[in-house]
């Protein structure tokens, strides 16, 4: 059997897993490119931008709020989502030191 528990690896790459899994569905891609067009959003407004319903679409929500990417504020019968802009530009750094870190080679 392969080595499957995160605790096995380290906190920079269960934290990167966590980021790329979390942007790793075209919904979820939508949803961020829509907050980051409005600043910030209530969710009925992200339904109506998506071909998917409420449930689901607040299942992707979830995933980006425990991802950290997103934070969302509770307001009467509403939740308000926007970028969770300290996350964003840490996801951003992460991202980009993985990439960085391929030095161009001779392989295959």
């Amino acid at each position: 059997m392969g080595l499957t528990k995160t605790e096995e690896f380290t906190k920079t790459q269960n934290e990167l897993a966590v980021l790329t899994k979390a942007l790793g569905h075209p919904a979820r891609i939508a949803i961020l490119q829509f907050l980051i067009r409005t600043k910030a959003c209530v969710c009925g407004d992200i339904v109506d931008e998506l071909p998917l319903s409420q449930s689901t679409v607040s299942q992707h929500l979830k995933e980006l709020k425990n991802a950290g990417l997103i934070k969302g504020n509770i307001d009467g019968p509403s939740v308000c989502y926007c970028i969770d802009e300290k996350a964003w530009l840490k996801a951003k750094k992460a991202i980009g030191d993985l990439f960085e870190s391929y030095a161009v080679t001779d392989c295959c």
